[in-house]
């Protein structure tokens, strides 16, 4: 995941990393807490548990994949520009 900006890149590196971790450690805490009780019952609850974290590991991968598609939508525009003035001139 290359960023022209390295800024912007180190933090969405660092937040899908914290969203993974809380991914982690609410599936685990949740599993942990109903274990006893119901096999069952403690991997819905860690489904459940994990949701938080999933959601923000999707939304930070729409993210990157949508500044991804203007990166390489900004170069086909750049080629095609040069094409067309090759083809005037």
């Amino acid at each position: 995941m290359r960023f022209e900006n390295r800024t912007l890149g180190f933090v969405i590196n660092f937040l899908l990393g914290v969203a993974w971790a809380v991914m982690l450690i609410g599936a685990l805490t949740s599993f942990l807490s109903f274990y006893e009780s119901s096999i069952l019952f403690a991997v819905i609850s860690a489904l459940i548990g994990a949701t938080p974290g999933l959601l923000g590991v999707l939304a930070l991968e729409y993210f990157i994949t949508d500044k991804e598609k203007l990166s390489e939508l900004k170069k086909q525009t750049k080629l095609l520009e040069k094409l067309a003035d090759q083809k005037e001139g």
